[in-house]
């Protein structure tokens, strides 16, 4: 029980010095290549860390949710990423910017 305790004072204590909690958050890769997502699809946890590569050679991607709420990340240009935590359950359906016809989808269980 004591150990517990500790944990939660550890957290606590990174928290509060302010290390964000993403330090703590499973990631996930998305790759950018040849106009299309890989994976396209995931499935992944309320707090799993989502991050997008783009290993494009000459162009730029965003992502785009669309609905309530949406928005778009900014280009993100050869060699970048840019990432988002999900800590939301949901699906969450997103698209590229310049390229529509990109298309991606992250299902966030409990």
């Amino acid at each position: 029980m004591r150990k517990i305790f500790m944990a939660i004072a550890v957290l606590a204590g990174l928290t509060f010095a302010g290390l964000p909690l993403q330090c703590l958050a499973q990631s996930v890769d998305v790759g950018i290549k040849d106009y299309k997502y890989d994976p396209s699809e995931l499935k992944v946890k309320v707090g799993t860390v989502v991050k997008w590569v783009n290993l494009e050679k000459r162009t730029s991607h965003s992502i785009l949710f669309a609905g309530p709420g949406g928005f778009e990340s900014d280009r993100i240009f050869p060699g970048e990423s840019w990432q988002r935590l999900f800590d939301r359950p949901g699906t969450y359906v997103y698209t590229c910017g310049p390229h529509p016809e990109m298309k991606g989808r992250i299902e966030v269980t409990e």
